[in-house]
């Protein structure tokens, strides 16, 4: 980084120096104190962290505050401790001034939007809003034969506590206990990133556990169902951005701007939230991986119909066993394969994708019968094509109503919910 492009330096210092001369230092605002709380902290020690940053007046350590909360009602308390940023860390201090950015230990029942004021006459400032959730999300615990073998926390109390935790520090989530279930949890949040962030951090911490597939939100405002939107940006070469349109309003998506950047386009949607689940993997394919998309919440609208999810059906493994190359091989024309020869499956996995809208139960773990006699057709080399790797939000974006992704430290499998055979024939009778 430097002033001159062609004259590369380094180290970042230049970028540092500008941040100081064009960003104005905070002005300080001389009276009582008056703290907004705009993000939350948690540790295991001292419970919730309230932060934000001094508007006014000075809070000094073991103070006596008042916090003012969005429904009006005022709690006198103390301040225990006061902490500054500093690198990645938190450092103790003796007070904060106006302009500081400060964490607050010690308060308990705060929200974001509560002002931290004086112990005599409080002023409270104007909440922030916090948006609320969009879509939700089955958690459960992992039943697979193959529980228990790669997580060290399995049991349902265990996923009751960590969910419970998660809620202290990330606002925007809601946890709700299935009715007539113990092991079983709705948890809510926004969009499918937000939750999937969730799932893949549990996961890193060692826990094993299955999710659904995601659920929109609806509302019902002044009598008319309404559903989420989200504004939908789309940057592109010039050469796909029809093939963007089309793919975009075949999933109810509204074109609202377009414009050009040189030899790429940027266009902007309003899209319904649940049109843009499974969307990500096909734009990138239908732009050879060119594609940036970003979305972002914007407001609930009336329904808007129908969108046609995955169309093809899965190939569900028969048995438990070790998958084969030879059966693999025999099967590659019935559609596109999750796993490779020589990984572990149970009944009831989904393998592949099926080429038709039907699911099809395979046996991947047929080994070739070995005799004496040799036959030039039946003793060709298998060649199997490399599986499809996916990620947690492709995964959870690929699955069907009757589906979940099981998730562990160490893989990713999805399976039916049902793993019998038989038992899936007879309840899709009923």
């Amino acid at each position: 980084m430097g002033e001159d492009p062609k004259t590369p330096t380094d180290n970042i210092e230049y970028l540092l120096d500008k941040i100081v001369e064009a960003i104005p230092a905070p002005k300080q605002i001389e009276g009582t104190p008056q703290m907004l709380i705009t993000s939350l902290d948690y540790s295991n020690y001292t419970g919730r962290i309230a932060v934000g940053r001094v508007h006014r007046g000075v809070l000094k350590d073991g103070m006596n505050i008042t916090i003012c909360h969005r429904d009006g009602t005022k709690e006198k308390t103390k301040i225990k401790e006061l902490h500054t940023f500093e690198g990645i860390g938190h450092r103790r201090v003796d007070q904060v001034e106006s302009g500081d950015i400060c964490a607050v230990i010690g308060l308990e029942k705060f929200e974001i939007g509560d002002t931290i004021a004086d112990f005599e006459n409080p002023e409270a400032l104007p909440p922030i809003a916090v948006d609320e959730p969009t879509m939700s999300m089955l958690f459960t615990i992992n039943d697979s034969p193959f529980f228990g073998k790669e997580g060290k926390f399995c049991t349902s109390r265990q996923i009751g506590d960590r969910l419970k935790s998660e809620l202290e520090k990330n606002l925007a989530l809601r946890v709700s206990n299935v009715e007539d279930a113990t092991d079983k949890w709705i948890v809510s949040g926004r969009g499918v990133l937000h939750l999937s962030v969730l799932v893949e951090t549990m996961r890193r911490e060692g826990f094993e556990l299955q999710v659904g597939q995601p659920q929109v939100i609806y509302k019902v405002i002044d009598g008319v169902k309404c559903e989420p939107i989200e504004e939908l940006d789309i940057n592109v070469p010039q050469d796909y951005s029809s093939k963007m349109v089309d793919m975009v309003t075949r999933r109810k998506g509204e074109l609202t701007g377009m414009d050009s950047e040189g030899d790429r386009v940027n266009i902007t949607f309003d899209i319904p939230s649940r049109g843009i689940i499974g969307l990500r993997t096909n734009v990138l394919t239908a732009s050879q991986g060119e594609a940036i998309m970003a979305h972002r919440y914007k407001e609930y609208q009336p329904f808007k119909g129908e969108i046609v999810r995955r169309t093809n059906g899965s190939m569900v493994a028969l048995e438990n066993g070790t998958a084969f190359a030879y059966s693999i091989d025999k099967l590659q024309d019935r559609g596109k394969f999750f796993i490779d020869p020589g990984e572990e499956v149970y009944g009831g996995q989904v393998v592949g994708e099926h080429v038709h809208d039907n699911d099809l139960v395979i046996n991947v773990t047929k080994a070739k019968q070995l005799t004496n006699v040799r036959a030039s057709g039946s003793d060709d080399k298998a060649r199997i094509i490399p599986k499809v790797v996916m990620s947690l939000e492709e995964c959870l974006e690929y699955i069907k109503e009757d589906e979940y992704v099981e998730v562990t430290p160490k893989s990713m499998r999805m399976r039916k919910i049902v793993l019998d055979h038989l038992g899936r024939k007879r309840s899709n009778k009923e």
